[in-house]
């Protein structure tokens, strides 16, 4: 596997692996391209660190020689919550909560951090929807960089404390995450700053693939009958599939037909969604509202290549109301005993869909992407919640509950 060009995913233009985020000829996203001729051994993968950098071969720049360890997040095997949801398969959840800011974004501004050091930038900047603006503050942290931070001003107020605690300069901006976008799409021109996701963005979404490398590994090297992961701007959701095809193509994961890709989206912002459902080829962009501002880009940049992954593997891409978001929350914490964060919500709420319909066939092997952690959105579940008021009496308690507790 080699990096050796960057290319437009609407024209095929094809551009030298530099700071670039868009195609002159037609205004396409851009993209890493490879040579996929050689194989890569799996003791070579084993021989590799304990953090994402084991899949090198599989990146667009050198492993650096400092940074926050990120990657190898675990792959819990949830039989309660198939056991719940009437399942007879292997479900698992790949739960992102282990990165050092707790989410998937680590991934991809590790990759975004490593070219824009090896390109010569001085400085780290981001749009946000707010996972990335800790991951993105952390990461120059930990590099000693500056970092530049623009986030929507209504963003959780725990993201953005996350995010200027590790020094970074946050500007809450008057706008929805789009309009946030816009502006820093207009500041990479003239800003000697990598925006690990406009300037750097080619190289960035590529981090992305590890998680299903990760997988892989961890399922005995084949990947997964099924796959339900949030979408966005559609990056995670399109690089998971190809991270498949690509460890497929390198020789490490068994022969087989592609996972059945299974995307979601919350309701308040599901141009995806809406546009899988009405069969079209476009995505009409929306202006985002309800509680999963983690998912809310109105106009999704690879929202159509999403729709081909869904369409292409037999899929679907699906949205959840705030209601059965704040569900999905509880049902995954209380059989797992993972607190996920709005985004999480989202996917086990469509998970719940698709076992209520019966689409998930007994024996399959199933993976959940959860790719934050709850205590970053707990204002979303916390109506949800209760407590019981007792005096410090264990009458008290017994009173509480109505009836003794056996001894």
């Amino acid at each position: 596997m080699k990096a050796t060009h960057l290319a437009c995913k609407g024209c095929g233009a094809t551009y030298p692996l530099e700071a670039l985020f868009a195609c002159d000829r037609c205004f396409g996203p851009l993209e890493v391209g490879w040579d996929e001729s050689e194989p890569v051994a799996r003791d070579r993968i084993a021989a590799g660190p304990q953090t994402l950098w084991r899949f090198a071969d599989f990146l667009p720049v050198a492993p650096p020689d400092r940074g926050l360890p990120v990657g190898c997040s675990p792959l819990i095997r949830a039989d309660r919550l198939a056991a719940e949801l009437g399942l007879d398969c292997e479900l698992y959840v790949k739960t992102e909560t282990s990165n050092p800011t707790h989410s998937f974004k680590d991934r991809v501004v590790a990759v975004a951090a490593a070219k824009a050091v090896e390109l010569g930038y001085g400085a780290l900047a981001c749009a946000s929807t707010g996972n990335l603006a800790g991951a993105t503050a952390a990461a120059g942290a930990a590099l000693g960089l500056p970092a530049y931070i623009f986030v929507p001003a209504d963003l959780e107020r725990e993201k953005i404390i996350a995010a200027a605690a590790y020094g970074a300069t946050v500007f809450a901006v008057d706008g929805s995450y789009d309009d946030v976008n816009r502006l820093c799409s207009e500041l990479a021109y003239d800003r000697p700053w990598a925006f690990v996701n406009v300037n750097m963005r080619a190289y960035y979404a590529e981090g992305s693939k590890t998680i299903a490398l990760e997988t892989a590994e961890q399922l005995g090297w084949r990947a997964p009958d099924r796959v339900v992961a949030p979408i966005a701007s559609g990056s995670l959701y399109t690089k998971i599939l190809q991270g498949f095809e690509q460890g497929r193509a390198a020789g490490l994961i068994e022969p087989g037909p592609a996972p059945v890709m299974h995307g979601s989206q919350g309701e308040g912002c599901a141009p995806v969604a809406a546009a899988f459902a009405a069969g079209d080829d476009a995505v009409v962009p929306v202006r985002p509202t309800g509680i999963a501002k983690s998912l809310a880009i109105g106009n999704p940049a690879d929202g159509v290549y999403a729709l081909g992954v869904a369409r292409r593997t037999g899929g679907s891409i699906e949205p959840a109301s705030d209601a059965e978001i704040v569900e999905g929350m509880q049902l995954l914490a209380r059989t797992t005993g993972i607190f996920t964060e709005t985004a999480g919500g989202v996917t086990t709420a469509v998970l719940r869909k698709l076992a209520e319909r019966g689409e998930i066939e007994a024996g399959e092997t199933v993976v959940v992407y959860i790719t934050g952690d709850g205590l970053k959105t707990v204002e979303a579940v916390a109506p949800a919640v209760e407590t019981i008021a007792i005096p410090a009496d264990a009458d008290a308690v017994d009173a509480a509950l109505a009836e003794p507790i056996a001894t």
